[in-house]
Protein backbone atom coordinates (compact mmCIF):
# COMPACT_ATOMS: atom_id res chain seq x y z
CA UNK A 1 0.00 0.00 0.00
CA UNK A 2 1.10 3.63 -0.86
CA UNK A 3 1.48 5.85 1.94
CA UNK A 4 -0.23 8.86 1.98
CA UNK A 5 -1.32 12.76 3.23
CA UNK A 6 -3.80 14.74 3.07
CA UNK A 7 -3.47 17.96 1.14
CA UNK A 8 -6.45 20.83 1.57
CA UNK A 9 -7.04 21.95 -2.07
CA UNK A 10 -9.76 24.57 -2.44
CA UNK A 11 -10.43 24.09 0.90
CA UNK A 12 -11.02 20.20 0.30
CA UNK A 13 -9.24 17.18 1.01
CA UNK A 14 -7.12 15.50 -1.53
CA UNK A 15 -5.54 12.43 -0.92
CA UNK A 16 -2.07 12.19 -2.25
CA UNK A 17 0.61 9.38 -2.48
CA UNK A 18 4.11 11.06 -3.64
CA UNK A 19 7.21 8.73 -4.25
CA UNK A 20 10.28 8.83 -6.11
CA UNK A 21 12.08 11.88 -7.12
CA UNK A 22 13.16 13.06 -10.90
CA UNK A 23 10.70 13.94 -14.29
CA UNK A 24 7.16 14.11 -12.64
CA UNK A 25 4.79 10.98 -13.49
CA UNK A 26 0.94 11.45 -12.68
CA UNK A 27 -1.15 8.55 -12.25
CA UNK A 28 -4.94 9.05 -12.71
CA UNK A 29 -7.05 6.19 -11.66
CA UNK A 30 -10.49 4.72 -12.46
CA UNK A 31 -13.55 3.54 -10.87
CA UNK A 32 -14.08 1.76 -8.47
CA UNK A 33 -10.58 2.52 -7.70
CA UNK A 34 -8.63 4.47 -5.82
CA UNK A 35 -4.79 6.01 -5.74
CA UNK A 36 -4.25 2.48 -4.28
CA UNK A 37 -4.47 0.69 -7.37
CA UNK A 38 -1.31 2.04 -8.27
CA UNK A 39 -0.02 0.37 -4.90
CA UNK A 40 2.40 -1.87 -7.65
CA UNK A 41 3.11 0.18 -10.11
CA UNK A 42 4.38 3.50 -8.40
CA UNK A 43 6.97 2.04 -6.78
CA UNK A 44 8.79 0.57 -9.73
CA UNK A 45 8.41 3.61 -11.67
CA UNK A 46 10.03 6.06 -8.60
CA UNK A 47 13.17 4.31 -9.39
CA UNK A 48 13.39 6.47 -12.03
CA UNK A 49 10.73 9.11 -11.72
CA UNK A 50 8.95 11.49 -9.27
CA UNK A 51 5.27 10.10 -8.85
CA UNK A 52 2.34 11.28 -8.29
CA UNK A 53 -0.67 9.18 -7.41
CA UNK A 54 -4.08 11.27 -5.80
CA UNK A 55 -8.00 10.18 -5.29
CA UNK A 56 -9.70 12.17 -7.47
CA UNK A 57 -11.69 14.90 -6.10
CA UNK A 58 -15.06 13.08 -5.46
CA UNK A 59 -13.75 9.81 -4.88
CA UNK A 60 -11.33 7.63 -2.64
CA UNK A 61 -10.59 9.85 0.10
CA UNK A 62 -11.01 13.33 -1.52
CA UNK A 63 -13.68 15.67 -1.05
CA UNK A 64 -15.60 16.64 -4.07
CA UNK A 65 -15.20 19.61 -5.68
CA UNK A 66 -17.80 22.20 -7.57
CA UNK A 67 -18.14 21.87 -10.83
CA UNK A 68 -19.34 19.00 -13.68
CA UNK A 69 -18.39 15.56 -14.50
CA UNK A 70 -17.23 15.25 -17.64
CA UNK A 71 -13.37 14.48 -18.71
CA UNK A 72 -13.18 17.87 -19.65
CA UNK A 73 -14.07 19.11 -15.66
CA UNK A 74 -11.38 16.08 -14.77
CA UNK A 75 -9.02 17.82 -16.55
CA UNK A 76 -9.36 21.19 -15.13
CA UNK A 77 -9.02 19.55 -11.62
CA UNK A 78 -5.88 18.05 -12.62
CA UNK A 79 -4.46 21.57 -14.31
CA UNK A 80 -5.43 22.98 -10.87
CA UNK A 81 -3.68 20.63 -9.00
CA UNK A 82 -0.44 20.45 -11.08
CA UNK A 83 -0.42 24.27 -10.49
CA UNK A 84 -1.10 23.76 -6.68
CA UNK A 85 1.94 21.33 -6.47
CA UNK A 86 4.19 23.83 -8.50
CA UNK A 87 4.57 20.86 -11.97
CA UNK A 88 4.76 22.44 -14.79
CA UNK A 89 5.15 19.57 -17.37
CA UNK A 90 4.56 16.19 -16.57
CA UNK A 91 4.20 12.54 -18.01
CA UNK A 92 0.49 11.79 -17.42
CA UNK A 93 -0.49 7.81 -16.87
CA UNK A 94 -4.71 7.26 -17.38
CA UNK A 95 -6.45 4.33 -16.52
CA UNK A 96 -9.99 2.89 -17.09
CA UNK A 97 -12.08 6.63 -16.27
CA UNK A 98 -8.98 8.29 -15.41
CA UNK A 99 -7.83 7.61 -19.30
CA UNK A 100 -10.84 10.73 -20.84
CA UNK A 101 -9.33 13.23 -18.77
CA UNK A 102 -6.09 12.44 -19.40
CA UNK A 103 -7.11 12.66 -23.27
CA UNK A 104 -8.64 15.75 -22.67
CA UNK A 105 -5.92 17.06 -20.61
CA UNK A 106 -3.27 16.47 -23.36
CA UNK A 107 -5.50 17.64 -26.08
CA UNK A 108 -6.41 21.51 -24.06
CA UNK A 109 -2.71 22.12 -22.60
CA UNK A 110 -0.07 20.55 -24.80
CA UNK A 111 2.57 22.48 -23.13
CA UNK A 112 1.67 21.00 -20.10
CA UNK A 113 2.18 16.95 -21.03
CA UNK A 114 5.46 15.40 -22.02
CA UNK A 115 4.33 11.81 -22.24
CA UNK A 116 0.78 10.34 -21.89
CA UNK A 117 0.01 6.61 -21.74
CA UNK A 118 -3.76 5.90 -21.43
CA UNK A 119 -4.66 2.42 -20.58
CA UNK A 120 -7.89 0.29 -20.87
CA UNK A 121 -10.22 3.02 -20.89
CA UNK A 122 -13.93 3.89 -22.81
CA UNK A 123 -12.18 6.18 -25.30
CA UNK A 124 -13.78 5.20 -28.68
CA UNK A 125 -17.92 6.13 -27.69
CA UNK A 126 -19.44 3.78 -30.46
CA UNK A 127 -17.04 1.15 -30.28
CA UNK A 128 -17.96 -2.35 -28.19
CA UNK A 129 -17.86 -2.62 -24.74
CA UNK A 130 -18.77 -5.24 -22.17
CA UNK A 131 -22.97 -5.90 -21.14
CA UNK A 132 -21.77 -4.29 -17.30
CA UNK A 133 -20.76 -0.73 -19.24
CA UNK A 134 -23.66 -1.03 -21.64
CA UNK A 135 -25.84 -1.14 -18.30
CA UNK A 136 -23.51 1.42 -16.69
CA UNK A 137 -23.79 4.13 -19.76
CA UNK A 138 -27.49 4.17 -19.12
CA UNK A 139 -28.57 6.69 -16.70
CA UNK A 140 -31.36 5.17 -15.33
CA UNK A 141 -29.20 1.73 -14.54
CA UNK A 142 -26.14 3.18 -13.27
CA UNK A 143 -27.97 5.11 -10.74
CA UNK A 144 -30.16 1.98 -9.45
CA UNK A 145 -27.07 0.02 -9.90
CA UNK A 146 -24.61 2.22 -7.65
CA UNK A 147 -26.66 3.72 -5.51
CA UNK A 148 -28.47 0.38 -4.31
CA UNK A 149 -26.39 -2.92 -4.91
CA UNK A 150 -22.88 -1.11 -4.78
CA UNK A 151 -21.55 -4.15 -3.00
CA UNK A 152 -22.84 -6.11 -6.07
CA UNK A 153 -21.19 -3.64 -8.53
CA UNK A 154 -17.85 -3.49 -6.69
CA UNK A 155 -17.11 -7.51 -6.32
CA UNK A 156 -18.36 -7.81 -9.94
CA UNK A 157 -15.50 -5.19 -10.90
CA UNK A 158 -12.66 -7.47 -9.17
CA UNK A 159 -13.93 -10.94 -10.74
CA UNK A 160 -13.84 -9.11 -13.97
CA UNK A 161 -10.43 -6.65 -13.62
CA UNK A 162 -8.48 -9.63 -12.68
CA UNK A 163 -7.82 -13.44 -13.20
CA UNK A 164 -9.61 -16.06 -11.47
CA UNK A 165 -5.96 -17.04 -9.74
CA UNK A 166 -4.66 -13.64 -8.47
CA UNK A 167 -6.23 -12.52 -5.45
CA UNK A 168 -6.78 -9.13 -4.44
CA UNK A 169 -4.67 -8.32 -0.97
CA UNK A 170 -7.02 -7.76 1.79
CA UNK A 171 -5.69 -4.62 2.63
CA UNK A 172 -5.95 -3.38 -0.82
CA UNK A 173 -9.71 -4.65 -1.07
CA UNK A 174 -10.49 -3.03 2.42
CA UNK A 175 -9.57 0.10 1.45
CA UNK A 176 -10.85 0.33 -2.30
CA UNK A 177 -14.29 -1.11 -0.61
CA UNK A 178 -14.35 1.73 2.19
CA UNK A 179 -14.21 4.53 -0.16
CA UNK A 180 -16.54 2.87 -2.52
CA UNK A 181 -19.51 2.23 -0.34
CA UNK A 182 -19.23 5.30 0.67
CA UNK A 183 -22.71 7.56 -0.60
CA UNK A 184 -20.82 10.26 -1.63
CA UNK A 185 -18.87 8.69 -3.67
CA UNK A 186 -21.17 6.10 -5.33
CA UNK A 187 -23.25 9.72 -5.78
CA UNK A 188 -19.98 11.26 -7.66
CA UNK A 189 -19.65 8.45 -10.04
CA UNK A 190 -23.19 8.27 -10.69
CA UNK A 191 -22.47 11.71 -11.91
CA UNK A 192 -19.21 10.73 -13.63
CA UNK A 193 -20.77 8.10 -15.91
CA UNK A 194 -23.72 10.31 -16.75
CA UNK A 195 -20.92 12.93 -17.80
CA UNK A 196 -18.48 10.56 -19.53
CA UNK A 197 -21.24 9.81 -21.58
CA UNK A 198 -22.75 12.30 -22.99
CA UNK A 199 -19.42 14.15 -23.86
CA UNK A 200 -17.10 11.28 -25.33
CA UNK A 201 -18.47 11.84 -29.19
CA UNK A 202 -16.50 15.41 -28.05
CA UNK A 203 -13.92 14.00 -26.54
CA UNK A 204 -12.98 11.64 -29.46
CA UNK A 205 -13.25 14.95 -32.02
CA UNK A 206 -10.69 16.44 -29.75
CA UNK A 207 -7.89 13.54 -30.06
CA UNK A 208 -6.08 14.57 -33.09
CA UNK A 209 -5.16 18.23 -31.50
CA UNK A 210 -3.04 15.70 -29.29
CA UNK A 211 1.00 16.74 -29.48
CA UNK A 212 2.47 14.51 -26.86
CA UNK A 213 4.20 11.48 -27.11
CA UNK A 214 1.66 9.10 -26.53
CA UNK A 215 1.10 5.50 -25.54
CA UNK A 216 -1.83 3.41 -25.78
CA UNK A 217 -0.92 0.12 -23.82
CA UNK A 218 -3.80 -2.47 -24.01
CA UNK A 219 -4.67 -5.27 -22.51
CA UNK A 220 -5.45 -8.28 -24.52
CA UNK A 221 -7.84 -10.06 -22.37
CA UNK A 222 -9.53 -6.89 -21.07
CA UNK A 223 -13.20 -7.96 -20.59
CA UNK A 224 -14.68 -4.12 -20.94
CA UNK A 225 -12.85 -2.15 -23.28
CA UNK A 226 -11.33 -4.57 -26.37
CA UNK A 227 -8.06 -3.78 -27.93
CA UNK A 228 -10.10 -1.92 -30.47
CA UNK A 229 -10.60 0.38 -28.47
CA UNK A 230 -6.63 1.60 -28.06
CA UNK A 231 -6.15 0.93 -32.18
CA UNK A 232 -8.75 3.33 -33.24
CA UNK A 233 -7.51 5.60 -30.32
CA UNK A 234 -4.22 5.66 -31.46
CA UNK A 235 -4.80 5.78 -35.67
CA UNK A 236 -6.44 9.42 -34.17
CA UNK A 237 -3.68 10.16 -32.16
CA UNK A 238 -0.50 11.74 -34.28
CA UNK A 239 1.83 9.31 -34.55
CA UNK A 240 0.65 7.40 -31.35
CA UNK A 241 2.18 3.86 -30.68
CA UNK A 242 -0.15 1.13 -29.91
CA UNK A 243 0.65 -1.58 -27.50
CA UNK A 244 -0.62 -4.82 -26.55
CA UNK A 245 0.20 -7.27 -23.57
CA UNK A 246 -2.18 -9.86 -25.02
CA UNK A 247 -2.20 -11.84 -21.29
CA UNK A 248 -3.46 -8.96 -19.46
CA UNK A 249 -6.80 -7.97 -17.81
CA UNK A 250 -8.09 -4.99 -17.01
CA UNK A 251 -6.53 -3.97 -13.54
CA UNK A 252 -2.91 -4.98 -15.27
CA UNK A 253 -1.19 -2.40 -13.71
CA UNK A 254 -1.72 -4.22 -10.40
CA UNK A 255 -0.52 -7.79 -11.02
CA UNK A 256 1.24 -7.75 -14.34
CA UNK A 257 2.98 -4.12 -12.52
CA UNK A 258 6.61 -5.29 -13.82
CA UNK A 259 5.78 -5.77 -17.03
CA UNK A 260 3.48 -2.83 -17.22
CA UNK A 261 6.03 -0.69 -15.42
CA UNK A 262 8.68 -1.79 -17.87
CA UNK A 263 6.70 -1.16 -20.89
CA UNK A 264 5.76 2.91 -19.68
CA UNK A 265 9.32 2.96 -18.20
CA UNK A 266 10.69 2.25 -21.84
CA UNK A 267 8.47 4.53 -23.12
CA UNK A 268 9.30 7.38 -20.93
CA UNK A 269 12.92 7.15 -22.18
CA UNK A 270 12.08 8.32 -25.38
CA UNK A 271 12.35 12.17 -26.41
CA UNK A 272 9.18 14.14 -25.27
CA UNK A 273 7.41 15.77 -28.54
CA UNK A 274 8.69 19.15 -27.55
Amino acid sequence: MLATTIERHLGKRVRVARLGSGVPVILLHGYPDNLQIWSELAPRLATQFEVIAFDWPGMGHSEAWPGGATPFDMAKRLLALMDAWGVERAAVVGHDMGGQPALAFAAGHPKRVSHLVVMNSLVIWDEKTSWEINLLRRFGWNRVLLERLPRAVFFRAIRTFLPRSYRLPQELRDDLWECFQQREVRHFVVRLCAGYQGSLPKLQQSYPAIKASSLFLWAGRDKHFPVAHGRELGALVPEAQVEEIPEAEHWMALYLAEQVSARISRFLGTSDAG
